[in-house]
């Protein structure tokens, strides 16, 4: 298995996604070895999508289940040795009980851990009741604009509609949120939308001896600085990070606990305390980062262009074209040009109540596994290739069993995962599969007696 990791990781490195076929073709054949008995069961079909994606069809005993779909990534972002790690970046080395490579985190080991689980399962002599599909994308981290939309297309054809996605996306928090008592399991139920949008300033370029009384880079500057001064409105409480805190406020010691069950009232106050760390104000607006900044060529000379890059991660009561509204008139100067370059909404919200199939059997198998966590639904501020199958299904969840302490590690240096948080991995798709074999949830309790 971990040579499998490695050698994937080697080969999917994928800075730039034009990666020769040769290479493609090696890392279909990779697996083989990894997980002999998926590749050789009859109740899976594998196939090649658009090259390097993979899409794995497991057969169900009983067609008339809708079937569900596990996602995971295969490439990841860059490494160097020489940035400072502790062990080679795709060298998947263990030191003290942790295996370290980039991938461990994003997002090899739900990857691996899919396959593994099934390959177990498959050793016993599992055979599904549901049908299921596994997606492993190859470009998430540039979008998933060929990997995840081939495999949605693959699917449109079949004509497959899906009783639920569950990607990466949230994780296991202990420690992390202060005043939590114990740790909680976040299943997101959505993602903030994403915009990037091009700030530029054209004027006649000129000899700094003899400069005008404003310049592009001046007028720039104070279009980014109106800006950061005037952030997106505050709108904590109409969206789905409402129900994260309704669900963990019992525990919570007062007033926090008074504060959380009763958002109706204290949302806007909640919003307030929330909005002064950078972390937390994620939940609570739009927010809005100014990530490039170009202008000048030459010390003495007065640059004709000044170009600015806002990056956006929309929330969910906003839609992009609002954003975009109120970037155009927070900067108010004619001067400045406004380009959209990409974006889009924020992702429908999936259901999460009793009777949601995916999100009380991902919470079941929680719960197998964690059994003191409190399980709550959570909003993602990042992006998923899980966007591109909202066609396919109403129910996206976004989760893996992690321990949110390493999951900090993701993209940074020495990214790892100890070895005992990636057998509970295995374990949660191991009994992840076999919980989706029932055919429809039971009848949620009533606090009201029929008498």
């Amino acid at each position: 298995t971990l040579t499998f990791f490695v050698v994937v990781v080697v080969i999917i490195n994928l800075t730039n996604v034009n990666v020769i076929d040769s290479l493609a073709n090696t890392c279909t054949l990779l697996p083989l070895s990894a997980f002999p008995t998926v590749f050789s069961s009859s109740l899976v079909r594998h196939e090649l999508v658009a090259n390097y994606s993979h899409l794995f069809s497991v057969q169900g005993s009983q067609p008339d289940l809708v079937p569900y779909l596990l996602l995971a990534h295969i490439d990841v972002v860059p490494a160097s040795e020489s940035d400072g790690w502790e062990a080679p970046p795709f060298s998947a080395k263990e030191i003290d009980g942790f295996i370290y490579g980039r991938g461990t985190i994003d997002d090899k080991s739900p990857l691996m851990g899919i396959l593994q689980a099934l390959e177990y399962l498959l050793i016993k002599g599992y055979a599904p009741r549901r049908g299921f599909y596994i997606g492993l994308g190859h470009d998430e981290e540039v979008s998933g604009y060929k990997g995840a939309m081939n495999i949605v297309r693959v699917l449109k054809q079949r004509s497959v509609q899906l009783s639920f996605v569950l990607d990466e996306g949230l994780a296991v928090l202990d420690g992390v949120i202060s005043g939590l008592e114990g740790p909680a399991a976040l299943i997101g139920i959505s993602e903030k939308g994403s915009a990037t949008v091009k700030l530029s300033v054209s004027m006649l370029p000129g000899h700094s001896s003899m400069p005008p009384s404003e310049s592009s880079i001046g007028i720039l500057a104070a279009a980014v600085k109106r800006l950061e001064e005037n952030p997106m409105p505050r709108l904590f409480g109409h969206g789905p990070e409402r129900g994260t805190f309704e669900h963990l406020a019992h525990k919570f010691g007062l007033p926090m606990k008074f504060i959380m069950s009763n958002l109706w009232l204290f949302a806007p106050l909640l919003g307030r305390v929330l909005e002064r760390k950078p972390d937390t104000n994620a939940f609570v607006r739009t927010t809005t980062a100014v990530t490039m900044f170009n202008a000048g060529v030459k010390v003495n000379i007065i640059p004709a262009l000044a170009e600015a890059y806002v990056n956006l991660r929309i929330h969910s009561a906003q839609s992009l074209q609002e954003v975009l509204d109120l970037i155009q008139s927070t900067v108010g100067d004619q001067r400045v040009k406004i380009e959209l370059v990409n974006g889009f909404d924020p992702l429908p919200v999936s259901s999460a109540d009793e009777k949601s199939f995916g999100f009380q059997i991902i919470k079941k198998t929680v719960l197998d596994i964690f059994p003191t966590v409190t399980v709550a639904p959570g909003i993602c501020i990042g992006n998923t290739d899980s966007r591109h199958f909202k066609d396919l299904t109403n129910d996206i969840y976004r989760f893996i069993p992690y321990h949110f302490l390493f999951f900090l590690r993701f993209h940074g240096i020495n990214e790892r995962i100890s070895k005992k948080n990636y057998e509970e991995l295995i374990e949660f798709y191991f009994s992840l599969i076999q919980n989706c074999d029932i055919q429809k949830l039971p009848e949620p309790h009533s606090s009201v007696h029929e008498l």
